[in-house]
């Protein structure tokens, strides 16, 4: 019994590891997307305007910012604008690239990541804005950063692949235990060679010597049984007892 359980315990927490792991990787997703990022944390500038920002060495984000009425679709349209960043004095001006991001909505607040601005020395920077944002309600440039916890996705990624990883393995190990366990049924029993594997079959042991009449009777009992459970036909069930009596 123990060589059947073990696969089996392997099986279950194979398939909670994958579990865990992927509601693990979900409630990230939806906390970095919802919770913990923080797209305008170093504040906004109006579409069109200009204003004074503070920002730290590194990566940052600018986002596009905005209300709306009802829900965006995964293609919510970013209109045409622009912007414009002055360095402070004797610092190198820092590097726009595009780079557009996932739209996420909050009670009809909506931003999505436009631009990574990489940001050679922390200070005071000047931005000015423009832009082609008629219909769009309090139109603005988000400046921040993304989750803290963005790390979180690739530990729970990783377990998901474990988990599936082990879930095979499991499964392939309790399948091998599973026939390897298997009891033989009494059809099994005989060869490819048919009724003479007959003489295969051993008799149980008891703590006498059975008379030749005795062996007989055994072995007409194991042929009707076999008759009966159908390894047997007819014809080649009279066959061998005829063999059997003619003996």
């Amino acid at each position: 019994m123990s060589g059947r359980v073990a696969p089996r315990i392997a099986v279950v927490v194979s398939a909670l590891t994958l579990l865990v792991s992927l509601v693990g990787f979900i409630v990230t997703l939806v906390l970095n997307a919802f919770v913990f990022d923080e797209f305008d944390a170093y504040g906004e500038v109006p579409i069109p305007g200009t204003g004074s920002i503070e920002l730290p060495a590194g990566e940052v984000t600018v986002s596009f910012h905005t209300m709306i009425t009802g829900q965006p679709t995964s293609s919510f349209p970013i209109p045409e604008i622009s912007i414009d960043i002055e360095s402070p004095d004797g610092v190198a001006d820092p590097v726009v690239t595009e780079n557009i991001g996932g739209t996420t909505t909050v009670n009809s607040d909506t931003h999505v990541r436009v631009w990574l601005v990489e940001v050679a020395e922390a200070g005071t920077y000047r931005v000015a804005t423009d832009g082609d944002v008629a219909g769009y309600i309090n139109p603005r440039l988000a400046f921040g950063h993304g989750s803290a916890y963005s790390w979180l996705l690739w530990v729970f990624g990783g377990l998901i692949a474990l988990g599936v990883l082990e879930l095979i393995v499991a499964l392939v190990w309790s399948a091998r235990a599973g026939k390897a366990a298997r009891p033989l049924a009494p059809h099994e029993m005989l060869s490819a060679d048919g009724p003479q594997a007959l003489h295969a079959v051993s008799t149980p042991t008891s703590a006498f010597q059975p008379n030749d009449q005795g062996v007989r009777l055994e072995q007409l009992k194991q042929l009707a049984a076999l008759r009966d459970s159908g390894a047997l036909t007819e014809a080649e069930f009279q066959a061998e007892k005829r063999r059997i009596l003619d003996d």
